[in-house]
């Protein structure tokens, strides 16, 4: 409902920023990574994302070659060797629900990841992964600074303000959505549970729940003006999250050196 336009038409993922939905450029950050086998746990509106990649043209973010008008040579391809599992996994289950529904489908993955598909960031993946198979944990996820533009006020009694403090510079950290899970993270979550509510408490407990703090660049898409943040950003060239892409250098100018 927060982004407006979009409000009932497509589920959130499909949204797009530039000439591709969110969930595209979720997808090629994983695949950045060497993670090119997806399971998409669908709800509503999952047609919409099943057409998506059935009428999928890859010359639309590659350089191709035509010839006679007709015959289409492409220099470069994006998609051609990922592997997406399409799944209804309820039009109204939360986190945890879907999960539990595709578990089935993870069997086989030691360690997999999970992503809300609402959120951007240039996190070193590969690090965070690499740490977590050598740790003995059961889940993680990358937590963010606040990017939301507010102050915490602290008051006395009588209403007289002692401090004012920017939400981006307080102490406090935000789940980011990117998700590093075991498969045993199912033995804690019972049906109809929320992944981070229930099944996280019960991690904190025995202290096999961890986090990885990144400062570098994140940003949600819950409003049409973080959309049109992330499409002034896209609108650039060289969105910080796009870290799939070779840029040229440049100048101090601004311009290619």
């Amino acid at each position: 409902m927060r982004l407006r336009e979009h409000a009932g038409s497509v589920p959130k993922p499909m949204v797009t920023i530039g000439d591709r939905p969110i969930l595209w450029h979720i997808m090629k950050y994983y695949a950045h990574y060497g993670h090119k086998d997806f399971v998409l746990c669908l709800g509503y509106k999952a047609n919409v994302i099943k057409e998506f990649f059935l009428n999928y043209s890859e010359a639309v973010t590659n350089d191709f070659v035509l010839r006679g008008g007709r015959n289409m040579e492409l220099l470069s391809s994006d998609i051609h060797d990922w592997r997406i599992t399409f799944l209804d996994t309820g039009l109204r289950a939360n986190i945890g629900e879907r999960l539990r529904a595709v578990q089935h489908y993870l069997a086989g993955e030691e360690v997999f990841l999970a992503n809300y598909g609402d959120c951007l960031t240039d996190a070193p993946l590969s690090d965070f992964v690499d740490d977590f198979r050598t740790r003995d944990k059961i889940a993680s996820f990358v937590s963010v600074p606040p990017p939301y533009p507010l102050h915490f006020i602290e008051q006395r009694e009588d209403g007289v303000v002692t401090s004012v403090e920017s939400v981006r510079e307080s102490p406090l950290w935000i789940n980011g959505g990117y998700f590093i899970l075991r498969q045993k993270v199912f033995d804690y979550i019972a049906a109809g549970e929320e992944l981070v509510e229930e099944p996280f408490q019960r991690l904190i407990e025995k202290q096999l729940l961890i986090t990885y703090p990144y400062r570098g660049f994140w940003a949600p898409m819950d409003t049409l003006r973080e959309r049109q943040e992330l499409e002034a950003l896209a609108a650039t060239g060289r969105p910080p999250w796009a870290i799939w892409r070779s840029y040229p250098p440049m100048s101090l100018a601004g311009r290619p050196g």
